[in-house]
């Protein structure tokens, strides 16, 4: 039996939402949709990759940051037109750099960077098209 799936939304842990949403907007370039905030306190944030969201939620309930955890297990991939621009004006802003843009054997260019949480995102241009 098959499920028709609508969406998977990756939900980031943070410790402080507005600052992540911010660095993600204002640094790494992703589209805001915005912040809910509930007695003075933002509760959610959303930020966008085009059509991709990923949602901000609290460091609670069991979510803890990869900073809180003190471990580094995954990340995110996102794909730029023009990843050694995109690298410039991250370094430029002071973000933690993880390495710097590299050719890659699996087909793309790309750098990683840390955001203030500590979640690692990865971010790359494709030279080729790679079949999986």
């Amino acid at each position: 039996m098959s499920t028709e799936f609508l969406d998977a939304i990756p939900v980031l842990p943070c410790r402080d939402i507005r600052a992540e949403h911010d660095f993600l907007v204002e640094v790494i370039g992703l589209d805001s949709a915005g912040v809910i905030e509930h007695e003075g306190r933002v509760v959610h944030g959303e930020v966008r990759a085009g059509d991709r969201r990923f949602w901000l939620h609290e460091s609670a309930g069991g979510l803890t940051t990869p900073a809180e955890a003190g471990v580094h297990t995954g990340g995110t991939v996102l794909h730029v037109a023009d990843v050694d621009a995109h690298f410039e004006r991250v370094r430029a802003a002071g973000a933690t750099i993880l390495r710097e843009p590299t050719d890659e054997d699996y087909g793309q260019r790309e750098y990683g960077v840390r955001d203030p949480e500590g979640h690692d995102w990865f971010i790359a241009t494709p030279f080729e098209t790679v079949t999986a």
